[in-house]
């Protein structure tokens, strides 16, 4: 009898989760400010533009995981018919998503993502443009959040609600930030967290 080896998924989780952390921090970097740039285009209030984009994150995230959900229920009906071992179900599963990442729909996410932010109250357009101008950054998000969901444990972003108390732990003030102010007035960017443990700092806004 073979042992039960870790399967390939788990071997290789510790350098998986540095590149996705790392690229997390790549879109913050780059491709949120496109977006930004693209943005204020259309838009003159900085708040707004802000606002969207970091909606737009929120939502990719809940799109991407609702997509790995929908994408591992598939694979384990399809694997547990002819699965023997040596690995655990489960493993050989996470071994299959990995390895095939690429027929993951992104393109659904980012249709899915673009029209909750339609109906979103928080955030207007002008009525000439439609939010797939920004869906470079949405479509990045999406894909690192699906690939996320591969890690064990899974990496996931911060629940963040207008009007919370700052966190020192889980954000970074905005250089335009009341200092002295405890609320957060809105999420530029959200935290990264593992389990409740914060990865990466998200940014926040903090005003009287």
């Amino acid at each position: 009898l073979r042992s039960c080896s870790p399967g390939r998924a788990r071997r290789t989780n510790a350098s998986r989760r540095a590149c996705l952390v790392a690229r997390f921090g790549d879109i913050y970097a780059q491709e949120r400010l496109d977006a930004e740039t693209l943005l204020r285009t259309y838009i003159s209030d900085m708040e707004m533009v802000q606002r969207i984009i970091y909606i737009a994150a929120v939502e990719s995230f809940h799109a991407a995981k609702m997509a790995y959900r929908q994408f591992k229920i598939r694979v384990r009906e399809t694997l547990s018919l002819g699965h023997s071992g040596p690995e655990s179900l489960e493993d050989t599963v996470l071994d299959y998503i990995v390895r095939h990442e690429d027929l993951y729909d992104v393109q659904a996410s980012v249709n899915e993502v673009i029209r909750s932010m339609n109906i979103n109250p928080k955030i207007s357009f002008p009525p000439e443009i439609d939010f797939i101008v920004i869906s470079t950054l949405i479509r990045e998000l999406c894909r690192v959040a699906f690939s996320m969901q591969t890690l064990v444990p899974p990496l996931d972003i911060a629940f963040g609600t207008d009007g919370e108390l700052f966190s020192e732990t889980k954000y970074h003030r905005s250089f335009d930030s009341d200092f002295t102010a405890a609320l957060v007035a809105y999420h530029v960017w959200p935290a990264l967290m593992e389990n409740d443990l914060v990865i990466v700092k998200g940014e926040a806004v903090t005003k009287r």
